[in-house]
């Protein structure tokens, strides 16, 4: 079975989004292994100086490094917008050859570029700024979105 990852800083603290991403990590159980693996979010004073910002997301990013495995998908807003049906094509064409995936989303501050730069693809999934545990949900969503458009189901309309 496919092996997908979402790497994720920061813990999820309410339970109605605990209680969400649950239900769409059951739903992919169908299609794929999905492992979610958190990274400690770094504390900061109230307003961190650009410089601050910057060594957060760098320690950060290097703990991000050390759990990325196979094809990387970074939610960044560099990246560019995908449809759903473009992410399950990317997708589809990943898995058909083997491949793991691992999906990162940042901390408060963004994803270091040492992170972007061994992504095969950086996806901006809007120009809006999201709650990182909302944005997990949105994730696990598209994610299976994606598969349920692979297997050309009727969810996606």
């Amino acid at each position: 079975m496919v092996k997908v990852n979402l790497v994720c800083v920061g813990k999820v603290k309410e339970k109605y989004f605990q209680d969400a991403i649950n239900e769409y990590a059951k739903r992919l159980s169908r299609f794929c292994e999905l492992k979610i693996i958190e990274i400690k979010e770094e504390n900061f004073v109230t307003v961190p100086s650009s410089g601050e910002k910057l060594r957060i997301i760098e320690r950060e990013g290097e703990e991000i490094l050390k759990k990325v495995k196979g094809s990387v998908f970074a939610t960044c807003i560099e990246g560019k917008p995908f449809s759903s049906e473009k992410l399950a094509e990317s997708l589809n064409s990943l898995i058909s050859s083997g491949e793991e995936v691992t999906f990162v989303i940042g901390g408060s501050y963004g994803l270091s570029d040492k992170v972007k730069d061994i992504a095969k693809v950086k996806i901006s999934f809007s120009e809006m700024t999201f709650p990182h545990t909302l944005f997990r949900v949105i994730s696990l969503e598209q994610i299976y979105r994606a598969f349920m458009i692979n297997a050309k189901t009727e969810y996606h309309k």
